[in-house]
């Protein structure tokens, strides 16, 4: 097979990046020629026998619009000239101009625009102009992109279900959750002297970008309050974020601790004993899974992509990000039984190891070799049908 991957970055760091890393490391693995499409790439695979990287350099252009756009037209332009020598082209929503095969969506941009925490509805200024010009432009592009495409990839049930808000038929979408590092994301211990953090007291983490409403710190500080001795873990930039001011005012000056923008994630998760983290909006978000692999018990909303792998053995989903009395039972529920706690990280572990990486990669590149059998026979109807494929209609749960 020759596949081309179509995205901004293929390496570990970046959500979108790591899933195509994943997939494109799975491909090498599997003997196929791959082509990358990318501004960036790992050098492991830059420097493999297998792959053929057309860098798309946007570089210098003054907002992620404008490189959006360019990016899209320039690869556009090689597809057209190289099309014919490729059997599958899969990319990630409206980043190219060009039709895709299997088109992965992380992130639907009408549901976006819809939401009551979208940018623009919090800044009436030139910033929040520009952040609903972004999000209609991409909302009209993705949506040509996704009829276009032989298969679309959702990557939770949410974000499946805001395909077919657009028109997306539920019979062309194929759900994969993202995968997770089992290995750097696992249960142990970590020492929280040394990353900063308050030793004897039942701890919390939230984690995300802190300086906007739509990851739902706020509800959670207002829930802590209601909850005696509970501590609470932040890790996100604090940099224009209101947060901080907000705990002082409800007291909680003692019990919050916001500890910066961090890399070193995976030793927090080791450190703490819950994860909340009840998003306003949320496609899939990694740190979800994250968390389930660190053995955490997690706290969640349905709002939040990926909270259909919380299951009551391992976490709450709540129905309303919003409230704040369901959140502090919650959390009321899990820090004064710490046994259930301890069931619970075990059954979120047990979540987690479903969903590595390699597996998912592997469901990636299953689906590339069904649709190319499939165009195969198709192309040669006096061939007989293959057992493997005549009775695999596209499902909308996919096969994770």
């Amino acid at each position: 097979m020759k596949l081309c991957i179509v995205t901004h970055k293929v390496k570990k760091g970046d959500g979108q990046g790591r899933v195509n890393y994943e997939i494109a490391q799975e491909a090498i693995h599997r003997g196929y020629q791959l082509t990358l499409l990318a501004s960036e790439v790992a050098s492991e695979l830059e420097e493999s026998s297998k792959v053929n990287w057309v860098e798309i350099s946007v570089k210098g252009y003054p907002t992620e619009f404008i490189r959006n756009y360019l990016f899209a037209r320039k690869s556009a332009d090689w597809l057209r000239q190289n099309r014919a020598r490729l059997d599958l082209v899969k990319a990630n929503g409206a980043i190219t101009r060009s039709t895709a095969d299997v088109n992965a969506v992380h992130f639907v941009h009408s549901s976006w625009l819809r939401s009551p925490v979208h940018i623009s509805r919090n800044r009436r200024d030139l910033y929040g102009f520009y952040q609903w010009l972004f999000t209609a432009a991409n909302a009209r592009w993705e949506k040509q992109a996704f009829q276009n495409a032989k298969v679309v990839v959702a990557v939770s049930e949410k974000v499946a279900q805001e395909l077919v808000n657009i028109g997306v038929p539920r019979s062309k979408i194929r759900v994969i959750i993202n995968g997770v590092d089992l290995q750097e994301f696992s249960p142990g211990e970590a020492y929280r002297q040394k990353l900063g953090l308050p030793e004897n007291v039942t701890l919390a983490l939230f984690a995300g970008d802190i300086r906007t409403p739509r990851k739902n710190l706020d509800t959670v500080l207002q829930a802590l309050a209601k909850v005696p001795n509970l501590h609470l873990a932040v890790v996100g930039n604090t940099e224009g974020s209101p947060f901080p001011q907000l705990a002082a005012e409800l007291g909680l000056t003692e019990r919050v601790h916001f500890v910066g923008y961090r890399r070193d994630i995976a030793d927090i998760m080791r450190a703490v004993d819950l994860f909340v983290f009840p998003s306003r909006y949320e496609a899939c978000t990694l740190v979800l899974l994250e968390a389930l692999s660190s053995g955490l018990p997690v706290i969640t909303a349905t709002a939040t992509g990926g909270a259909e792998l919380v299951t009551p053995e391992c976490g709450i989903v709540l129905p309303d990000s919003d409230d704040i009395e369901a959140l502090a039972a919650a959390l009321l529920s899990l820090v004064s039984d710490r046994s259930q706690m301890q069931r619970m990280g075990e059954a979120a572990r047990s979540v987690a190891e479903q969903h590595s990486w390699t597996t998912m990669a592997q469901t990636y590149l299953d689906l590339f070799e069904e649709l190319i059998q499939n165009e195969e026979h198709s192309s040669h109807p006096n061939l007989s049908p293959s057992p493997r494929f005549i009775t695999l209609p596209f499902s909308a749960t996919g096969t994770n």
